[in-house]
């Protein structure tokens, strides 16, 4: 089957090209109500990065704490139910932000035009009418949010994308400069997102030569950030990773991931646990399914020093167990990807508990 994907817009890439938002807004300032939605992280509350912000008076600046909790449906609908009661349509959302802030704003900006609860369209291609122009500026990289075409929120009932072309980010400012301040083990977990992006989409029935491209291209940079002589947190690996990221997020969209994401979307849902550290917990456990790359990820992991925890599901219940397994047996298109179509004679709920019991 053929499939024919959004991609953004625009990039700007370089080292002080947030500056150019400013310019870049300009051109929209006068669409619907003639004010902006800024969404950005609070970690950036009262820092350099709030000044520089170009803000007119008339806009909207959200600042929003997603630490330790991911973005959810109930946060969506009340922040676009606020603003349109107070301000009216925005011209555009911008994003400033990791992985969940860049979730917040592609989901914020389809809801602003879609009506009803956003746990409505948590699914393929549910959303009905495009959504208003959005701006994403990752300042932490690995996740793949700045490009992909899935907005992920966790609802009452499941966690799960707003997914279709028009989540897509209009515009994309991927300044290396912002990511300098990230810590050294949410450095690693992010970028290892990348590079597990990167091996689901390899190592599955959905894989091709347009995703493989990507893919290939995103885990050399991977290796050469975390491994090797020249591995680290220099200026030069974060304008790799900003790179990495973004290619990884290309290579999952056109094609799937797999067995570990969907066993961290079922560790988010139930314990909390923020994606990428998530993904990194689930995937060290995962040698019969992607063996050298577990191999190579505990490389990193030992190299930059960074331990992950060992022995949890000594402290789950077998309620909260089972809990997870069912989040995870329900994504599908993943175990299709990784299993085959025929995946649900090879993998039920006590297959999944047994994988959860590994962590």
């Amino acid at each position: 089957m053929h499939k024919n994907f959004k991609n953004i817009d625009k990039v700007v890439f370089g080292r002080g090209s947030f500056s150019m938002m400013e310019s870049i807004l300009a051109e929209k300032r006068n669409e619907n109500d003639g004010f902006f939605l800024f969404v950005v992280d609070n970690y950036f509350k009262g820092k350099e990065l709030e000044s520089r912000l170009p803000a007119m008076p008339q806009d909207v600046v959200k600042f929003i704490d997603v630490d330790p909790h991911e973005p959810t449906t109930e946060q969506i609908d009340e922040l676009r139910d606020e603003v349109l009661a107070n301000k009216g349509l925005p011209a555009g959302v911008i994003g400033i932000g990791g992985g969940s802030i860049m979730d917040i704003a592609k989901a914020v900006s389809l809801m602003f035009t879609n009506e009803g609860s956003s746990t409505l369209y948590q699914g393929l291609n549910l959303i009905k009418k495009p959504g208003i122009y959005h701006l994403g500026v990752p300042t932490i990289s690995g996740t793949g949010a700045e490009v992909s075409m899935t907005a992920v929120l966790t609802g009452p009932v499941k966690k799960l994308g707003l997914k279709c072309d028009w989540t897509v980010f209009n515009q994309v400012i991927l300044d290396p400069e912002l990511i300098a301040s990230v810590p050294v083990d949410k450095w690693l977990y992010t970028g290892m997102d990348t590079y597990i992006h990167c091996i689901e989409s390899e190592n599955g029935i959905l894989n091709n030569a347009y995703s493989h491209a990507y893919a290939e291209q995103s885990l050399k940079l991977c290796r050469e950030i975390y491994l090797g002589p020249g591995a680290g947190q220099t200026a030069e690996n974060d304008d790799k990773l900003m790179v990495a990221s973004m290619m990884g997020g290309l290579s999952l969209t056109y094609s799937e991931v797999g067995v570990c994401h969907a066993l961290s979307y079922g560790l988010s849902k139930i314990f909390g646990e923020k994606h990428c550290y998530a993904n990194c917990l689930a995937f060290q456990h995962l040698e019969d399914y992607y063996g050298e790359g577990v191999a190579e990820l505990k490389q990193m992991l030992a190299q930059h020093n960074v331990n992950l925890p060992q022995g949890l599901s000594k402290g789950w219940t077998e309620q909260e167990i089972t809990a997870m397994a069912e989040v995870a047996y329900n994504l599908p298109h993943m175990w299709n990807h990784a299993i085959g179509t025929n995946w649900k004679e090879k993998v039920t709920l006590d297959t999944i508990k047994d994988l959860y019991k590994r962590m």
